[in-house]
Order: C-alpha cells, then sequence, then structure tokens
C-alpha cells in the first residue's frame, strides 16, 4: 500500500496503516439509531469510547444523509454542531476531527472558528456550488464522495450504464476542477449506498482498485451498518455488524486507508488483520 499523508493546519496525519474514523451524529434521526449523540455527556463518552478503541480519527455530522432524510436549514445545521465542536476542541485539542456537511458556509464555520481538520462532503460539491472555493481558501483534505442528487433523490438516481466507469469519470472531473482550485489533499470515497442500489454497491466495490487505484489518492470507505448489509442478509441496521467486519476486511485488502465506521473496536481489528496478512507475503 502507497503511503500516503494529509496535511491538517500543518499537522501530518499518517495513512501508511489504515486508520479508523468514528462515526459522532449530533442529529435525532440517522439510521442507525446507535449512533445519535444528545448532550455533552453522551458526545464524551462516545469520544472516549472512539479513542479507547483505537481510533485516531472522529466524523461530526448533524444532517441526516439517510434516504428520505429531513431538511434542516444551514442555521439548524450549525447550531447542533457548535457545541460538540467546542467540547472536542476543548478537551481534546489533538483528535483529528472530519465535519460531515455539503455546505460551504457550515464548512467555512467549522474550520475558521473550531481549527476542524477535514470536511467530508456527500454531494461532492455539487448542492453547494460554493464548497470547492471554500475548502480550497481553507486549505484542509477534503473528502470526495460520489453522489447523484440529494439525500431526498438519490435513491431514484441509479440508472449506470457501467457503475465503475461513470464513477471513475466523476472522480476525473471533480478533481480537476479541486485541483485547478489548489485543493492539495483529497481523500476519495466512492459514495456506497448513495444512488446505488444493492447490487451496484457490490459491484463498485469488487471495482474500488479499478475505479480509485488511477488517482493515486487516498480512499475512505463508509458501509457501517448500511442497508446494502441488512438488505442482503435480513434483518435491521442494529443485527449488521458481522457483515460491516466483512465488507471492512474486503475494503481494505482493496486497498482502503480509512474505514467511518460505527463501530471502532471491530474496524480496528479488522486493521490489524489485514495488516498482518499484507505483512507475511
Amino acid at each position: 500500500m502507497k503511503h500516503y499523508t494529509l496535511n491538517a493546519h500543518g499537522k501530518l496525519i499518517d495513512l501508511s496503516t489504515p486508520q479508523v474514523m468514528g462515526i459522532v451524529n449530533v442529529t435525532p434521526d440517522s439510521f442507525y439509531s446507535g449512533s445519535r449523540i444528545h448532550g455533552i455527556e453522551a458526545l464524551n463518552k462516545r469520544i472516549e469510547e472512539i479513542i479507547n478503541q483505537g481510533g485516531t480519527m472522529v466524523d461530526v455530522g448533524a444532517y441526516s444523509s439517510r434516504p428520505d432524510a429531513e431538511d434542516i436549514s444551514s442555521e439548524d445545521e450549525a447550531g447542533r454542531l457548535r457545541p460538540a465542536l467546542q467540547f472536542i476542541r476543548d478537551n481534546y485539542p489533538n483528535l483529528v476531527v472530519s465535519v460531515d456537511t455539503f455546505r460551504a458556509d457550515v464548512a467555512k464555520m467549522c474550520v475558521e472558528e473550531y481549527g476542524v481538520s477535514i470536511i467530508n462532503d456527500i454531494s461532492g460539491g455539487e448542492i453547494d456550488q460554493k464548497m470547492f472555493e471554500t475548502v480550497a481558501s481553507l486549505k484542509v483534505p477534503y473528502i470526495l464522495m460520489h453522489m447523484r442528487g440529494t439525500p431526498k433523490t438519490m435513491q431514484t438516481l441509479c440508472q449506470y450504464e457501467d457503475i465503475a466507469v461513470e464513477v471513475t469519470d466523476y472522480f476525473v472531473q471533480k478533481i480537476g476542477k479541486l485541483r485547478e482550485l489548489g485543493v492539495k489533499d483529497i481523500i476519495l470515497d466512492p459514495g456506497y449506498g448513495f444512488a446505488k442500489t444493492l447490487e451496484q454497491n457490490y459491484l463498485l466495490m469488487s471495482k474500488q482498485e479499478e475505479v480509485c487505484n488511477p488517482f493515486d489518492l487516498p480512499v475512505l470507505v463508509g458501509i457501517s451498518r448500511k442497508s446494502m448489509i441488512y438488505k442482503l442478509l435480513g434483518g435491521t441496521p442494529q443485527e449488521s455488524l458481522n457483515g460491516t467486519s466483512i465488507l471492512n476486511t474486503y475494503a481494505l485488502l482493496k486497498g482502503t486507508n480509512i474505514l467511518r465506521v460505527h463501530d471502532v473496536k471491530e474496524a480496528v481489528e479488522a486493521v490489524q488483520i489485514v495488516q498482518m496478512l499484507k505483512g507475511s507475503n
């Protein structure tokens, strides 16, 4: 695996070993109820859990991106994020913090006021046309995800002639725009579960190296407890930990550099096992 580093405010984030990013949802309606955080005490407990289980990053989100999620205003999103980011900055100043937002003004607030390290945009700059310019001016790493439409409409936009080719073309176009604006650190996210059918998710994952490797950029995968698992196996998000661990392991074998997960301990163990397997060759 290529050794990547990210520059976050002058601090280098080493991805030579895959890193685990713990999900922190300050939302009332995320698809997995176990990830919803209510109040500072619960937030502190979640951050401690992520760190103690081996996570090195957190991804804080205040807008649920599940299918048919309720739309909230930029002000409401920022209002949910502020106390959480203030608490993390005051109590965990060395923790790498990513914020999951597709709004440029929210991204700007998070970086400038709270020192957030990474912006994670599910829309690839499509929902807010100012996002690319904003990230360029903020000089922070940017997670570029593939999606069509919005969380409300994405599951009606799953028509592809060749999903691997079309996701690759999407990355070509978006990376070109980001490079023109001077964005240096880009992380690719194939966007599993976003504007893709169950079968398309698995086909894309099987071709992840073919899609992502040509760009020579780090890759993030977020498949934790998603419907591509429980719609295949049966059950619910709460019953999808085993399927998540299997897919995380497969993603690591395909060269993934960051796993975005609800269950940090199990993801860290997957990293350790895959690293051992690769070191034995």
